[in-house]
């Protein structure tokens, strides 16, 4: 990667099935974002859940990407070849005393009302298999999100940054990636807003500097409780409309093309895109599609 560029973002879906609209916005939000900062747009296909991917997803989400002119910079990285790196990292913290095995099932953790961080760390014996659970819970982490503003988030559990199935879990993945790729600029949907504290906590403790964070408006589906998703069946987007779908994705985001520019190419969409592109602008309104 070229020391020179100042901002460096990312696009990473998961391979559980392809691109919809919902993801087609949140990568056109964060491709822009990096672009109109001169910056680099890398993307990161997060293949840590198998039982949870569809073949051939990965490669029709890049198709998708590719046929609406998204090009990325650099080689993609595959969550799924970084094993060694996330166990590395997983030792550095065992050295340090940072993790402790736990047992405890979801059902367990529901019925508290949440885990139980020092009954848990406490434990003399831990049956098999166990999740490898992070001490952080203790505070508040504080950071200025690019349109939502101050946030604090409490961090009031351990989190888990391996799972008892032995896949790792990820806020282990997704800030180790981070920091090896030098990610500075994280523009990605408010659904993982949440999880933001969790992760500046552990770029901490790793000795890392927290990228700046933007969470960009969830695109919901007909009942409106809750986004789009794979999860929810969402259609995938069609590949022989792009310059329709550019259109559409940037009218969510809050910006007003020209009346032409639904007969252009998606490159001259994205250029006039990137050109106009101004954070203040964007609606970050969670809501339907209309």
């Amino acid at each position: 990667m070229n020391s020179t560029i100042s901002y460096i973002g990312r696009f990473a879906p998961s391979p559980s099935g392809p691109l919809h609209f919902g993801s087609l916005v949140c990568a056109v939000g964060s491709y822009l974002d990096a672009l109109a900062h001169g910056g680099h747009w890398l993307v990161r296909m997060e293949d840590l859940d198998p039982p949870r991917e569809e073949p051939g997803a990965a490669t029709r989400i890049l198709k998708s990407l590719e046929a609406h002119g998204l090009h990325w910079h650099g080689p993609i990285q595959w969550q799924s070849k970084r094993y060694a790196l996330y166990e590395d990292t997983l030792s550095t913290l065992r050295q340090q005393g940072l993790l402790y095995p736990c047992d405890c099932s979801r059902s367990q953790i529901k019925k508290n009302g949440g885990h139980a961080n020092d009954f848990c760390r406490l434990k003399s014996e831990v049956s098999e298999p166990s999740a490898l659970r992070l001490e952080c819970a203790g505070g508040e982490e504080r950071f200025v999100d690019i349109w939502h503003g101050e946030q604090r988030q409490q961090i009031r559990e351990d989190t888990i940054l391996k799972r008892r199935d032995g896949f790792y879990a990820y806020q282990l993945a997704v800030v180790v990636d981070d920091i090896d790729q030098r990610i500075n600029q994280v523009v990605r949907g408010s659904d993982l807003l949440e999880t933001t504290g969790v992760q500046q906590r552990l770029f901490k403790i790793l000795g890392a500097t927290a990228p700046q964070f933007g969470h960009l408006p969830l695109v919901m589906g007909p009942d409106d409780k809750q986004k789009l998703s794979k999860q929810n069946h969402a259609p995938a987007i069609d590949d022989r409309t792009p310059a329709e779908n550019l259109c559409e994705a940037l009218h969510f985001l809050g910006f007003k093309l020209p009346s032409s520019a639904a007969a252009e190419s998606p490159e001259a969409i994205l250029k006039w895109a990137t050109a106009h592109w101004r954070r203040h602008q964007v609606d970050r309104r969670n809501r339907q599609l209309h």
